[in-house]
């Protein structure tokens, strides 16, 4: 009940994330210049402070796992709750996209999608990712067309504003992203195709 009545956000989410990282795609690809310099910028940062890119370089694959899995999880709560905003979730989610598709190139620019092994890792990743954020994020974004535009699925009460139900809806989604997000970095951190 609770997906059918966010149904329209989370497809909107998921359209908005994938546009963008077929955009941001398309931009490193073409060779465009700032992308490119953005990307590199993301990954010496990433390279030499995060966390979780610490553990993976240091072979504790699984240790990023869990550390990234939680980042996500609580990435996907506060996009999420940025849904009464409206506009929050559609700018968040079309910068997550367009980060992802930036690093469908390696530090040499290469495209990451040239041999079909990577190609397969690299697509599984961003799939895997995006379903628990756009169910976790569209969640969001119904709970802020709940309080601006009254539906018929949430006549009960409210509570400032915004349709008890539509409230209970987000927090049963986001709870239902946590398995999906643990698996999907999971998948990321430990599969068999990474190189």
């Amino acid at each position: 009940m609770s997906l059918r009545r966010a149904r329209a956000s989370i497809i909107t989410i998921t359209l908005v994330h994938t546009v963008a990282v077929a955009v941001g795609m398309g931009l490193v690809h073409a060779g465009n210049r700032a992308s490119l310099a953005y990307r590199d910028r993301l990954v010496a940062r990433a390279r030499s402070s995060d966390p979780v890119t610490l553990a993976d370089q240091e072979g504790d694959h699984l240790r990023a796992a869990w550390l990234e899995a939680a980042r996500t999880q609580w990435a996907c709560l506060a996009a999420g709750l940025t849904g009464p905003t409206v506009i929050g979730p559609l700018a968040l989610s079309a910068y997550r996209g367009w980060v992802g598709g930036i690093v469908s190139v390696d530090g040499d620019h290469v495209s990451r999608l040239r041999e079909p092994v990577e190609a397969v890792y690299y697509l599984s990743v961003i799939v895997l990712q995006l379903i628990p954020y756009s169910l976790a994020v569209g969640a969001g974004l119904n709970l802020g067309y709940a309080y601006f535009k009254p539906r018929s699925e949430y006549p009960g009460d409210k509570w400032l504003g915004y349709p008890k139900e539509a409230i209970s809806d987000f927090f049963r989604i986001f709870l239902a992203t946590i398995p999906l997000v643990v698996a999907a970095n999971l998948w990321e951190f430990l599969s068999p195709l990474r190189r």
